[in-house]
């Protein structure tokens, strides 16, 4: 049996529910040395700011139990240079794009959506809302206030194409993610990412020094998997016809099956890439099979299996 692996997020369809998540494939480049990356459902580009930014100095990264600490601080050469130089190479690899944008205000954020929404050959924009809140108290992101991140959505949402899906990427440290998740789709989100990284902090016992620049870091990998299903879990149960790509320490296609199974249409694979440049190829492959293995017929009919009471082969 050949499974139909086709799913769709809020308007964009893609082959195969398998796509990266922002920040750790870059546009793609790096990982085209290990597999094609037209092959998977899309390429989701690490953020792009308007201006470039140098970022955080070192150390950025810090390993920690099942996880990865990071501190990049949005480093990038821009959205000129991205739309010139890295959009047109991923495209022209038959990669398909979605456009991570993160803003240093509401206004950066609808301007951004305006120039990627005139370049052809974008799939979706994605709403990084882990962006310092210039508004909020310092520390504060976009989406640790429902409001905030609102009004982020729809400006976003005012200024792209009305035929490019936007979707919000929504952090789980959060007072409710399920009432963020329901403000950003009533700004008019078409889908929602989830999950961020989530902040935490690593001491190096050696120096007694926080381990990376700034003290706070991003915390990825599979130490927060549990934590991003029940993040997706909820809000497709509050919110069960908004498409959701689940995200957060995936690393091998029961993985996928699993957040699936919990309510998303597709799922990024983020900090493994970092130790298996392929990772994505093997977690297709996977997928493919554990879903062969169960019966289903096509990897839609996994979607919010878990709600259903007999689901499953």
């Amino acid at each position: 049996m050949n499974a139909d692996l086709r799913t769709r997020v809020g308007g964009m369809d893609l082959p195969n529910p398998v796509v990266t998540a922002a920040g750790c494939a870059g546009s793609g480049r790096e990982l085209s040395q290990f597999f094609d990356i037209a092959s998977i459902g899309a390429v989701t580009t690490k953020s792009v700011m308007l201006e470039p930014h140098a970022g955080r100095p070192a150390p950025r990264m810090a390993e920690t139990p099942s996880g990865m600490l990071s501190t990049t601080g949005m480093q990038g050469p821009g959205v000129d240079v991205f739309l010139q130089r890295d959009l047109p190479w991923l495209l022209a690899r038959g990669g398909r794009a979605i456009v991570s944008i993160a803003g240093a205000g509401v206004g950066e954020f609808g301007e951004l959506a305006r120039r990627i929404s005139a370049a052809d050959g974008v799939s979706a924009i994605e709403v990084n809302l882990s962006c310092p809140d210039p508004a909020a108290p310092s520390g504060r992101h976009f989406a640790d206030d429902a409001s905030h991140a609102a009004a982020v959505v729809q400006t976003v949402r005012s200024h792209a194409r009305s035929d490019l899906p936007v979707l919000a990427k929504l952090a789980a440290d959060v007072p409710d993610v399920v009432e963020l998740a329901s403000a950003c789709v009533e700004a008019r989100a078409d889908g929602l990412s989830m999950i961020n990284t989530v902040r935490g902090m690593a001491v190096d016992t050696r120096t007694l020094r926080p381990a990376v620049a700034g003290g706070m870091g991003g915390l990825s990998g599979p130490a927060i998997r549990p934590l991003a299903v029940g993040c997706v879990y909820r809000v497709h149960e509050a919110l069960p016809g908004v498409p959701i790509i689940g995200m957060g320490g995936v690393r091998t296609g029961a993985d996928v099956l699993e957040f699936m199974a919990a309510g998303a249409s597709a799922v990024a694979v983020g900090t493994t890439n970092f130790s298996d440049p392929s990772a994505c190829s093997r977690v297709l492959r996977e997928f493919t099979e554990a879903l062969e293995a169960r019966g289903f017929a096509r990897a839609s009919d996994v979607v919010g299996a878990a709600h259903r009471q007999g689901a499953g082969a």
